[in-house]
């Protein structure tokens, strides 16, 4: 499961709808996105996730107002990757990229998580050449980051490679030769391989 957090009007659902072809609610306006909407999407190495679109964030955002959200952001904790859609247009970008890490801190996102977040840097159409080639630069020298345009399509597949790297890292491909009566012990090897019940 791959979570879309990011300030309100970073794009989140204009992405979401670009990436899955659904037609999710995208407009500017404040909370345009109250429900969490999932849908699977195909990644480049032919594997599926779920993409989960939630709720925009605003800085200084009320504890009354976290804990009625609490219930949309719990799909942000529960997922496996966390995709922070930033609009690299708008001259806060930096505070509101603070502003969501805050509240993703509130929601008790753990460490891990939270060093672990893709950030989709988003609206990159809206810069001029100038500023544009800059971010798509300073993208380039980091782990985590990839330029967008969630209008255009620039940087989508690039976004995808970067999500599935992240979703797979460290997943191996074991082979089994088993015989017909043998399906217990096939079962019990993975188990012992992945420290976690496979069904």
């Amino acid at each position: 499961v791959v979570a879309l957090v990011g300030y309100t009007n970073a794009g989140k659902s204009t992405l979401f709808n670009k990436l899955t072809e659904a037609g999710v609610i995208a407009q500017d306006m404040l909370f345009a996105t109250l429900d969490p909407t999932m849908r699977a999407i195909r990644l480049p190495s032919g594997r599926r996730a779920i993409l989960s679109d939630t709720v925009g964030f605003i800085a200084d955002l009320p504890t009354q107002l976290v804990a009625a959200f609490r219930a949309t952001l719990e799909e942000v904790r529960a997922a496996d990757l966390v995709l922070h859609v930033r609009d690299v247009s708008d001259p806060e970008t930096e505070a509101q990229r603070a502003d969501v890490l805050k509240v993703l801190c509130e929601l008790g996102l753990e460490d891990e998580t939270l060093e672990n977040i893709i950030e989709a840097r988003n609206k990159i159409d809206l810069l001029d050449d100038f500023d544009a080639r800059a971010a798509r630069n300073e993208a380039a020298r980091c782990d985590n980051a990839v330029t967008v345009s969630a209008v255009t399509g620039e940087g989508i597949e690039e976004l995808l490679d970067a999500i599935d790297r992240r979703l797979h890292a460290g997943a191996e491909l074991v082979k089994l030769s088993l015989g017909a009566a043998d399906g217990d012990a096939g079962h019990a090897a993975l188990e012992s391989r992945s420290q976690r019940p496979i069904d």
